[in-house]
Parts: C-alpha cells; structure tokens; sequence
C-alpha cells in the first residue's frame, strides 16, 4: 500500500469509489430512498478548495489501484471524508489513512466530523468521542442522520 496526495485528477475515481460505499456499506443503516438520493450527488464544490490545499490522502495498492481517500479541511480542522473500498475492510487500511490526516491537524484545536451512522464504531477506535445525534444537511437535499463528533489531543 501506498498514500500520496489527492489532487482535482482524481476528483471522478475518488466519487466513484465514494458512491460505491455510499451504496453498499451505509445501506445498512439508511432506507433506500436516502440511498438513492445521497448516492447520486455530485462532489461538492469545496472539493476544489480542500483538494487544492492539500487535504486529500489516497491510498492505492501496488498496481496503482484505489483502496481508500480522506479529505482533511485543515480551516475547520475536520475530517470532510474518509471512504474504504468495501472489498478492503478490516485490513487497517481506514485506520492507516486516518493517522496521515490527522497528522494534518492543528493539534491547538480539537478534531471534529459528522460521519454516517455505519461509520461511528470506527472513528470511536480512533479516539473520538459522540457529542450528539444530529441531521446532516447532505448537499443532495437529503437530511442524513449522523453523529456529531470530536477528538480531543
């Protein structure tokens, strides 16, 4: 496995494999509907900001292919994004790929996200911690349920 750094090249292959999980790992926590909605959104427009400053990690195996991405914005000192290839999980490759964006983080400031429900026992392993339920306002339309999280230093 190696990471290198996410640019606006690779902006189609990270949202195809972003969609792919939407679609098979957060199934099993959201209704179809929302499924549908949430998976057919484009990338967001700050992609371009967060790619262009650097917050992108990728991670790919010896081949070249996609194994996973995160996207970091270091302003708000959150973690935007972290997607697994399904087929990879459970190898640490996800755990992996959070230490290179925390790596990134103002360590004055907490850490903070608002990941999809499926993804909550994950980030707990990485040290955050549940603040609230909340309603993500997805882009899309779609209120996402989600939790909001933070991760002391």
């Amino acid at each position: 496995m190696q990471f290198r750094t996410g640019t606006m090249a690779d902006v189609a292959t990270l949202w195809a494999l972003r969609t792919r999980c939407v679609r098979e790992t957060c199934s099993s926590h959201y209704p179809p509907e929302v499924i549908a909605l949430w998976s057919a959104s484009p990338p967001p427009v700050q992609y371009a900001r967060l790619l262009g400053q650097g917050g992108c990690v990728v991670a790919e195996d010896t081949q070249g292919d996609l194994l996973d991405f995160g996207v970091f914005d270091l302003e708000a000192n959150e973690v935007d994004a972290l997607f697994v290839d399904p087929d990879q999980g459970g190898r640490g490759i996800g755990q992996a790929l959070m230490q290179r964006l925390l790596a990134m983080a103002d360590q004055e400031r907490e850490v903070v996200l608002s990941p999809s429900l499926n993804a909550v026992p994950f980030y707990q392993r990485q040290g955050f911690v549940s603040v609230r339920e909340e309603a993500y306002p997805h882009p899309s339309g779609v209120s996402l349920a989600s939790v909001s999280m933070r991760r002391p230093w």
